[in-house]
């Protein structure tokens, strides 16, 4: 498999959806999930959850999928992600550089709708990645942003260089970061609705919830959680319920 190149056709052209993923290396994932889990656990919770990304990602009708991922993982991730999606490997590290990168490689030459969104995102209706692209016919950027002030998906139709700062990602300034660099930038914004991450005790608790609810919506974390049955647990450790 050729990594960078387009394994897709699409009626519609135009429109290209990115999961920012990595390789599932214990240690290397998840990692505020080890203070609560074994590491293997938390190494076999994400690729469950990235597989059922990629599903999510192709139901959605006339689009090309993609992944996109350190340099390092490409080769393993094109393994994983099969020939029906496309594997990049960024420039540079860290998830800026590769949100970067999502933007120059897909977005560069010919008029493209691009969307980038969490491996993580399984429990995301797939209408939210249908309005992230209906967005961006009337903005230059749609973000979706995370309960925690984070951000979960982001689209552009157009790279920007500035746009992503490794300053204040995965904390909760980051949205308000992204945000004031597109107001910089004179970039229009439209949002789609709020979610939350799979990055801690209480997330896990509540995707498990749902999923026992429908777990159709993401089958293999569902059985995943099943068998792990961590929701006990975790209810215990976060005080949250």
């Amino acid at each position: 498999m050729e990594h960078g190149k387009t394994l897709l056709t699409s009626h519609n052209n135009n429109r290209t959806l990115v999961i920012m993923a990595k390789a599932p290396r214990p240690g290397m994932v998840k990692t505020r999930l080890a203070q609560s889990l074994p590491v293997e656990a938390v190494t076999e919770l994400y690729r469950c959850l990235l597989d059922d990304t990629v599903a999510l990602a192709h139901s959605l009708p006339s689009v090309k999928v993609a992944i996109m991922c350190p340099a390092s993982d490409a080769n393993e991730l094109a393994l994983l992600a099969g020939d029906r999606t496309a594997v990049v490997a960024q420039q540079g590290r860290g998830l800026a550089a590769g949100l970067t990168s999502v933007f120059a490689h897909f977005a560069a030459n010919d008029p493209q709708h691009v969307v980038a969104f969490n491996s993580d995102s399984p429990h995301l209706p797939v209408s939210v990645l249908a309005s992230a692209f209906e967005t961006l016919n009337a903005h230059d950027l749609v973000v979706g942003p995370t309960h925690d002030g984070g951000y979960y998906l982001v689209g552009s139709k157009a790279p920007h260089a500035s746009l992503f700062h490794a300053d204040g990602m995965g904390t909760d300034s980051a949205l308000d970061g992204l945000l004031a660099r597109a107001q910089m930038l004179h970039l229009s914004i439209g949002f789609t609705d709020s979610f939350y991450d799979i990055d801690e005790e209480g997330d896990l608790t509540r995707l498990a919830g749902e999923l026992r609810l429908a777990p159709e919506r993401a089958p293999r974390t569902a059985a995943w959680l099943k068998r792990q049955d961590p929701t006990p647990r975790l209810r215990s450790a976060s005080g949250d319920l």
